[in-house]
């Protein structure tokens, strides 16, 4: 028997909130800490600091925040709180086997992160309702108070749920009966304790649960809630006494776990509803229960941050299902904090579990052992139904098949049949998509509607409504769980056949329907985004190609048809083209060629050709692979005389050769393509070739020929009312516009170039195509800003264009986004970091066969090593470079290549004076007989600070101050400023010398 005198009792306060954590139990009105029932010496101060923690425990309390709790109305140095919560720490014994309650985030703050449970002392026992009801004498008595509910625990932290229960309380006290409906895992019972627990007061106590989830016989729910009620029943029918309790009271009841008892459970809630005026309901269940009286709250997912470039921990933070996840992950005791760098991966992972608070809780479970990472490639991979969660838990919410078991069970043959046969869909889908799928001899469409209706309303499957038109998903977990029934029902290859021939059928009749209401020139099948959208749903580029996806991996296995195969990828080809899908293009038109063998000559053997060879162009190197995928649809689509796919191939073929740096080829084959443009009377044809031409005469250095063909472009579609030119998501009326820029700031004209330049921009960012932003900010536009020394413009395009090459199948690019940071770089003023830069760059580049920008980057590399010291490097870099080029075609760039080669001989001391004034008089006759005047200025600037250094300063300051008098504007662009410069230093050098002799 254990001594009271030596071991007296401590005094324990009466009443308040209690909460315990690990061995330890805090009366938090009564300011007490206990362990194991002693009382702990704790300071005022770290007393304060642990109930504020408590109170909070799971969020991040920052100083300023415990500082004004602990000390309100002082001013204390952040010293003193670490100190006290030291203090708290070694108070709880922080660390001994293995237990941690207050963790440090630098930066943020403290946080609590045991696990606690919440409860009330009341203190004496109060008669419960039920003895009043059962003693008359009582009946005029206050009702009980808070303390005599049967409600359970409250949650001790309630995530992304205030506005449901504030919205819960108020429908309540208006409506009187609410149902809460929603998904299994939703977290529909917490919400129904929590909002009961707030409107314990409203009701005065008279608030009782009932969780009918362990009733299997649904005749037992009325002695069910007479239990809960504390009701003796006098015979075989507890409604009387259900009803002359409640009667005679303002009183809420909640009805928990509806959904597998919903007749009986609907039945008495609107009996009560109209037998119990006083008497306010709560339900939750997983369908309506579609009864007098009801109003219906559906429980929305817990809110998920868009996936959006540049995601960071704070943002994440921000979003529920992201501060839930984090919150059991910290509850499981992992090691792991949410950063910049793993933000997006908590962000994918609460997105894969649709927000569902069962299924983050269960994810969360994961991280202990597998690391953040490792989870999101975990359920990216295998995600698994089985997961266990809390052994608390009902054995319901166990595991998520316990769950999703527990919903299948309770529909009808024909609803499992029509659930699992949806599983096929990996995206939304429509109706009509949904009825072509599931049903069959036995099961007609009206019925499968039915089953969709029925579905919807037990939650399994979910409507949605977007740009007018309505559309059906299932969530990821239900998908999974169904996609396994499918499995084991043997309809897995039938139910695949039927949504390829569902997605063939509708892309054919899109088809049809933009040919009849078009007005199709020859380029008009390259327009037909609509049809993708239309039959893939609207949510994004990567969901919408799901099911075409799931479709066409069926399609070319070995349980598949291949046959189906190549006629959906035939047509879906295009559509993947206009969205940027270039792997995923390239993937299925091999793998449909294949198919067909190597003899086909029909029009879908063109199609996937075609669609072949833009693919590998847009993303592989420029090898013998791409001109030989070009060429062999050029030589079909001739032999079929297709002339449109004929001028979209040539158009492949011209972009072919300027990345191979043959701008003579490309010359040759834009003349190719506005003869046949003319010849078959194409008006959008003959404008796409008048710009092609002029960018090919802009690269080989006629930057006059360039205005006069890019201008005649813009012409002629002004004149046909051309407003569009794009082929399969490749704007040539961007590319027109770039390279009119960068024609403009060649020929002088740097102000007007910079406008066209922002104009390109602005066009791509509208269109939302891929291929064009890259190409209108990467390839062209952003060198326009370089050249005119606009730093921060150069910089946010590079930025941008860096994160666009990684976002989409633009891998042989990424060396083109390096390449331009370096030329930024190198702007600045940064030599070293620009000189890395472009030696990765070229060294990606020159094994590409992507000869467009080396020559370009070559100069600049040299520029770069010249600058760092590098001389011998330099020099060996840019005599390499310009051998290349005179050995080669005519180029834009070769006046540039001439300069700099000069300027760097002359101080590598390895070329004279005079063969450097040569070479320097030939680049800038070279860029005269260019019409590139501004090229023409930096020679000019370079040959006249050679002139300078051999003292025959006037001769410089006149060559200088006749090419920039040929200038109307961009006077205040990088060369022209340095210029202004010279001419003026040169003039007055120039004077003095001539006073002095």
């Amino acid at each position: 028997m254990e001594n009271n005198h030596l071991h007296p009792r401590p005094y324990v306060p009466e009443g308040g909130e209690v909460v315990e954590f690990g061995p330890f139990r805090l009366h938090v009105t009564g300011r007490l800490l206990q362990r194991h029932g002693v009382a702990v010496k704790l300071g005022s101060r770290s007393l304060d600091l642990l109930i504020a923690l408590v109170e909070r425990a799971g969020e991040v309390l920052s100083g300023r925040e415990l500082i004004a709790r602990a000390w309100a109305g002082l001013v204390v140095d952040e010293a003193n709180l670490r100190v006290n919560i030291s203090n708290l720490r070694k108070c709880l014994g922080e660390g001994k086997d293995g237990s941690r309650y207050v963790v440090n985030l630098p930066g943020r703050g403290y946080s609590f992160v045991a696990p606690v449970t919440r409860m009330r002392s009341e203190s004496p026992p109060r008669k419960t309702e039920a003895a009043r009801f059962a003693d008359p004498s009582s009946a005029n008595q206050p009702l009980i108070s808070a303390s005599g509910h049967s409600l359970p625990e409250r949650p001790i932290r309630l995530i992304g749920r205030d506005v449901s229960v504030r919205a819960l309380v108020q429908m309540l006290t208006e409506h009187r009966f609410v149902s809460i409906v929603g998904p299994g895992g939703m977290g529909k019972t917490t919400v129904a304790i929590s909002v009961a627990h707030t409107m314990l007061n409203s009701f005065n106590g008279a608030v009782y649960y009932v969780d009918l989830a362990s009733v299997t016989d649904a005749s037992l729910v009325p002695a069910t809630i007479a239990s809960v009620l504390g009701l003796k029943m006098q015979g075989q029918d507890p409604k009387p006494s259900i009803l002359a309790f409640l009667g005679i009271r303002r009183a809420l009841l909640v009805l928990d776990n509806c959904e597998h008892l919903i007749d009986e459970t609907a039945a008495i809630a609107e009996w009560l509803y109209k037998s119990a005026p006083q008497t306010h309901l709560l339900t939750t269940s997983r369908e309506l229960l579609r009864v007098e009286g009801e109003h219906v709250h559906i429980l929305p997912p817990l809110d998920v941050p868009p996936v959006t470039d540049g995601m960071t921990a704070a943002y994440a933070m921000a979003f529920p299902a992201v501060q839930l996840f984090m919150n059991r992950v910290a509850a499981s005791g992992a090691h792991e904090t949410l950063t910049d760098a793993t933000a997006l991966l908590a962000v994918d992972i609460c997105r894969k579990m649709d927000g569902i608070a069962l299924a983050i809780e269960l994810a969360a479970g994961r991280v202990r052992s597998h690391g953040l990472r490792g989870t999101a490639e975990l359920i990216n991979s295998r995600f698994n139904l089985l997961w266990h969660g809390r052994r608390t838990s009902p054995p319901r919410h166990q595991t998520l098949q316990a769950m999703l078991d527990w919903s299948y069970n309770l529909l009808s043959e024909s609803e499992r049949q029509v659930l699992y046969r949806l599983s096929i869909f990996v995206a939304p889908f429509h109706l009509a998509a949904a009825q072509w799928i599931a049903a069959d001899s036995v099961l007609t469409e009206d019925e499968v509607a039915a089953a969709i209706a029925s579905l919807i309303d037990k939650s399994l499957l979910s409507p949605s409504i977007s740009n007018g038109s309505g559309h059906l998903r299932l969530l990821d977990s239900t998908r999974t769980y169904a996609s396994a029934k499918l499995a084991e029902s043997g309809e897995l290859n039938a139910v695949s056949r039927k949504l390829a021939e569902y997605l063939i059928a509708q892309l054919s009749r899109r088809d049809e329907n933009e040919w009849q209401t078009t007005d199709r020139d020859v380029m008009g099948s390259y327009n037909m985004l609509p049809a993708l959208v239309w039959a893939f749903s609207e949510t994004g580029e990567g969901e919408r190609v799901c099911n075409l996806r799931t479709a066409l991996a069926w399609a070319f296995s070995e349980a598949g048809e291949g046959e189906l195969g190549v006629r959906l990828a035939a047509l879906a080809a295009p559509h993947l083209l206009e969205l940027s899908l270039l792997e995923e293009c390239h993937r299925w038109c091999q793998a449909a060629l294949l198919q067909l063998g190597p003899h086909g000559g029909s029009a879908t053997h063109l199609i996937l050709l075609e669609a072949l060879a833009i693919s590998a162009l847009l993303t592989r190197s420029n090898g013998d692979e791409v001109r030989n995928s070009i060429e062999r649809a050029l030589r079909l689509a001739r032999t079929l005389n297709d002339h449109e796919r004929e001028l979209g191939l040539l158009a492949g073929l011209h972009i072919f050769m300027i990345e191979i740096g043959h701008s003579r080829g490309a010359v040759e084959v834009s003349q190719r393509s506005i003869k046949l443009a003319r010849r078959v009377d194409s008006p959008t044809g003959i404008v796409m070739s008048e710009w092609m031409l002029g960018c090919a005469y802009h690269l080989a250095g006629d930057q006059a020929g360039a205005l006069r063909h890019i201008e005649e472009g813009f012409k002629q579609a002004a004149v046909h009312g051309v407003t569009k030119v794009d082929m399969y998501g490749y704007g040539h009326r961007v590319r027109a516009l770039i390279a009119l820029a960068r024609a403009l700031w060649l020929s002088g004209a740097a102000d007007r170039a910079a406008q066209v330049a922002h104009q390109a921009v602005e066009e791509a960012e509208q269109n939302k195509q891929p291929v064009n932003v890259f190409v209108a900010e990467l390839l062209y536009a952003s060198t326009v800003f370089l050249w005119r020394g606009d730093i921060e413009e150069s910089e946010a395009l590079v930025s941008r264009l860096i994160q666009i090459v990684n976002r989409y199948s633009f891998s042989p690019n990424v060396a083109s986004a390096i390449a331009l940071s370096g030329e930024v770089a190198l702007l600045q003023g940064e030599s070293r970091t620009a000189a890395n830069r472009l030696r990765e760059a070229l060294g990606i580049l020159h094994g590409e066969g992507r000869l467009l920008l080396t020559t370009m980057l070559n100069r600049s590399m040299s520029e770069a090593l010249l600058e760092c010291g590098d001389i011998l490097e330099a020099e060996e870099r840019i005599s390499a470079a310009l051998k290349r080029a005179e050995a080669g075609h005519e180029s834009f760039d070769r006046p540039e290549l001439l300069r700099t080669r000069a300027q760097i001989g002359i101080v590598s001391g390895r070329m004279d004076t005079r063969a450097a004034e040569t070479m320097l008089r030939q680049s800038s006759e070279l860029a005269n007989s260019q019409g590139a005047l501004s090229l023409e200025l930096r020679s000019a600037m370079a040959l006249g600070s050679l002139l300078v250094s051999e003292e025959r300063t006037e001769e410089a300051h006149a060559i200088l101050a006749e090419v920039y008098g040929r200038f109307t504007e961009g006077f205040e662009t990088r060369d022209l400023r340095i210029a202004r410069q010279l001419i003026e230093a040169w003039r007055i050098a120039a004077w003095e010398e001539r006073v002095s002799d």
